[in-house]
């Protein structure tokens, strides 16, 4: 990479501190965990990112999922110039809207209908709406370390033990906000089961994210998603898939057809869209029809549809129907797996690499992480230390240990073997002090 330093960045960070609240339009940028500046980005092209000091990373952000085919790919550019020049905001219908909504529906087993939004905390946020009006029901069950946005009723802390209702974690989320929502553990259905055993006739719907992103990749255990629908088809509840990472991501039909479970809900995000604004969520005609205002179930966006955030989504899907993108992904994060064996090796007691295709996290601790307790006895200053090891030799990662890895087509195979390299080194000086240069 070629390195100016951070002078730039330093005074954009500067500069943002003083109008938006810490710098950020969302928290994990700020580098708060990892500490340091944050890069502040002015290009990316392929695998790599430019911030405006003139660095260059391999970058495994990929705007947290969404870029699988590499940031400014040619096909969807065009798309997006066409779009533009055509408008880029009706307030009414576009023929765009029903073929993205086809290709959904073509690759996802479960769903019949979809209703697209602007965002993945929308599409959750109104899948829960529609599960509870659809069942009569008010309570959910989540996961502690499953994210699905930020709006209030799953704003709430892991509960200890079996399941547990959830208290507020962020002020101005009220008690009353959160009363109807029982926290349980991921990949433990003990506690789901606890949870319906004493709630069961209450409970709408489970929502969860099948391989868990927001704490790190957890992938779900082999029973875990097929426990989770044989609970739901008892207690008449709905399962409720958050693919908003995993969508179009882990395999063209999602984890869903990865882990071969059908749910009754799905919501879908970032692929989706191609890189912009987007969420969409999706089921049976049955339960979807009850949306507004083919039904009684009311939600509504202004830009939802938007020209050119279903220019470059449709675009993007039509190029994830070859059957060679998921091959290739697969292939690439197994390459990452192999070259891993060395350090693997060295600091067995110290490491835990996670990886379900394309999304992959290394996990400093000394075992499996299989819920949100696991990855909270992860060493986050060695993480950290990490981190900036790696950025010293040009590779961008998640600045935190607590987020999703991502491999995207445009990653060569000089990206993967560089990224190798320095993993191998990167480790070895955080976990071997004195191989640390002076």
């Amino acid at each position: 990479m070629s390195d100016s330093g951070t002078q730039r960045s330093r005074s954009d960070f500067d500069a943002a501190r003083g109008l938006i609240p810490g710098g950020v339009n969302s928290p994990v940028r700020a580098f708060g965990s990892v500490g340091g500046v944050p890069r502040f980005i002015a290009s990316a092209m392929g695998s790599k990112i430019t911030d405006v000091d003139g660095n260059t990373f391999i970058d495994y952000v990929g705007s947290w999922g969404p870029m699988i085919l590499g940031h400014t790919d040619g096909t969807v550019l065009d798309a997006l110039h066409d779009a533009a020049r055509a408008g880029w905001s009706y307030g009414a219908p576009t023929e765009a809207e029903t073929d993205v909504a086809r290709e959904i529906c073509e690759a996802l087993p479960s769903v019949d209908m979809v209703r697209m939004v602007n965002s993945g905390t929308e599409a959750t946020m109104s899948a829960l709406r529609l599960a509870r009006a659809y069942t009569g029901r008010d309570k959910i069950v989540k996961f502690s370390g499953c994210y699905h946005g930020h709006h209030d009723a799953l704003l709430v802390a892991a509960g200890s033990g079996l399941a547990t209702f959830g208290t507020p974690t962020s002020p101005g989320v009220t008690r009353a906000n959160t009363a109807d929502t029982i926290v349980c553990t991921f990949n433990d259905l003990d506690s789901v089961r606890a949870a319906f055993q004493t709630h069961g006739h209450e409970i709408a719907c489970i929502i969860v994210e099948p391989v868990a992103g927001n704490m790190g990749v957890v992938p779900p255990g082999p029973d875990f998603l097929g426990g989770l629908r044989e609970l739901c088809n008892t207690h008449d509840a709905l399962l409720i898939l958050d693919e908003v990472m995993t969508g179009f991501r882990v395999a063209h039909g999602g984890a869903q057809s990865r882990f071969d479970v059908l749910p009754d809900l799905t919501t879908l995000g970032k692929i989706v869209g191609g890189g912009l604004p987007v969420g969409a969520y999706g089921g049976g005609t049955d339960i979807m029809s009850r949306v507004s205002p083919a039904g009684d179930v009311y939600q509504a966006g202004t830009l939802s549809g938007n020209p050119l955030t279903m220019a470059a989504g449709l675009t993007t899907l039509r190029l994830l129907r070859d059957t060679t993108v998921y091959e290739r992904l697969e292939a690439a994060g197994k390459s990452l797996n192999e070259g891993l064996a060395p350090s693997w090796s060295k600091y067995r007691d110290r490491l835990y690499f996670a990886r379900v295709g394309s999304m992959f996290t290394l996990f400093f601790t000394n075992g499996p992480v299989e819920n949100f307790d696991d990855a909270m006895r992860c060493d986050q200053q060695a993480h950290a230390a990490w981190f900036h090891e790696m950025l010293s030799r040009g590779i961008y990662l998640p600045p935190s240990q607590f987020e999703a890895c991502f491999i995207s087509l445009a990653h060569t195979e000089n990206d993967l073997r560089a990224t190798i390299e320095a993993m191998g080194e990167s480790i070895d000086a955080v976990l071997t002090p004195s191989k640390r240069p002076r």
